[in-house]
């Protein structure tokens, strides 16, 4: 089996030491770097299948260094958890704005934070579906994690593919937010439905055209979410 190989950006060498050591106890690779900017050409130079991100860091802090990954062609669909002490929600609905996967507050047991990593990876396992389905002038193929709008590949991250991924092959149909949590997240992540808001935001920005039709996903109100196209 792939052994996953994980990047962890903290400028706490002993937060750097505990995380790698228990995420190699359960089989994976890690690296580690102590400030944004090293993170960053890290990042890049050995393209981890997983980036744990601090917040608070010399150099770069882990919201610009989350930017710059969104932007890299090479690396932008790379999933990011951001960990820190912070735990207000501006914080929290910040990072998500920019791209990150999840979001751990510190202090958190080594438990769950090994439990978010498997979970995540675990889907990134499983993104093979063999299908590929066209609406407008996109084309979603779910075996090579593959969005292509008007002949131009859009880049996803693995949040907004999944997302995608459920409301198409649900078209017509309404997903509520708690559903989507569950089946994206697939953890207890009870209230966040500013998370899916979020995503869904960013869905829209990159598939659908601003103001113009045609408009895939609708919103129903105090509900969820409904993806609507015909073939």
């Amino acid at each position: 089996m792939l052994q996953r190989k994980i990047l962890i950006v903290d400028d706490e060498e002993h937060i750097c030491e505990l995380i790698g050591f228990n995420l190699r106890k359960s089989g994976y690779k890690t690296i580690a770097a102590n400030d944004g900017l090293s993170g960053l050409k890290i990042a890049r130079r050995e393209k981890p299948d997983l980036i744990l991100l601090d917040v608070m860091l010399p150099e770069l802090d882990g919201y610009e260094v989350c930017k710059e990954i969104r932007k890299d062609s090479e690396i932008s669909s790379t999933p990011v958890i951001m960990i820190t002490a912070r735990g207000e929600e501006f914080d929290k609905v910040l990072g998500l704005e920019l791209g990150a996967d999840d979001y751990i507050t510190k202090p958190f047991s080594i438990r769950e934070m090994v439990a978010r990593v498997k979970a995540v990876l675990r889907r990134l396992e499983e993104r093979s579906t063999n299908k590929t389905y066209s609406f407008g002038d996109i084309s979603v193929d779910f075996d090579k994690h593959e969005v292509v709008k008007d002949g131009h590949k859009i880049e996803l991250t693995l949040k907004e593919f999944e997302l995608l991924k459920i409301l198409v092959e649900n078209r017509g149909r309404v997903m509520t937010r708690d559903f989507l949590l569950d089946k994206v997240w697939g953890y207890e992540y009870a209230g966040e439905t500013r998370t899916i808001d979020v995503h869904i935001r960013h869905l829209r920005q990159k598939i659908e055209d601003g103001d113009k039709a045609p408009k895939y996903i609708e919103t129903i109100r105090g509900i969820g979410y409904r993806f609507n196209s015909e073939e």
